[in-house]
């Protein structure tokens, strides 16, 4: 009998640090993704901002887009504010400013490197065991920003 209480005990032990860990992985996978999102805004920012500057036809658009902040429930209005940015730099052809070459290629860096953190975090909230211990807590579980114009400028 105490041969089934120790097993016992080994198992609900063995559950619980996965659990704790596994929270803890969570945890940090979401700071991953809110550092990598203000990245992101800050690298789309920079792009909106040095494009009104340099580009005399861009003023409005950009300052529209700086406007709306990147959080996960104006996604969309950013997302078209953005396209809109790509439309005018795309109208420019091959005569961009060097500054604007960098901050585009900031940009599709940084939205990079925030879908890949998403995917990770996506992943590991989505499993079974973790759905059914609640791991994830009450945090949203965070959304893929679609940026249709990265690679426009290579």
């Amino acid at each position: 009998m105490t041969l089934v209480y120790l097993l016992i005990a080994v198992v609900v032990t063995a559950t619980v640090l996965w659990a704790y860990f596994t929270a803890q992985r969570l945890n940090r996978l979401h700071i991953r993704t809110d550092s990598a999102r203000q990245a992101l805004q800050a690298a789309l920012d920079r792009r909106a901002a040095l494009v009104g500057a340099l580009l005399p036809d861009a003023a409005e658009a950009s300052k529209r887009a700086e406007a709306i902040p990147l959080e996960y429930s104006r996604f969309s209005q950013r997302a078209r504010a953005e396209r809109e940015i790509s439309e005018l730099i795309l109208k420019q052809g091959k005569t961009l400013p060097d500054s604007i070459v960098d901050a585009a290629t900031r940009v599709e860096l940084a939205h990079r490197f925030y879908n890949e953190a998403v995917s990770d975090t996506r992943d590991l909230r989505t499993r079974l065991m973790v759905r059914s211990f609640r791991l994830g807590g009450t945090a949203p579980l965070p959304e893929y920003f679609e940026l249709l114009d990265t690679d426009l400028l290579t």
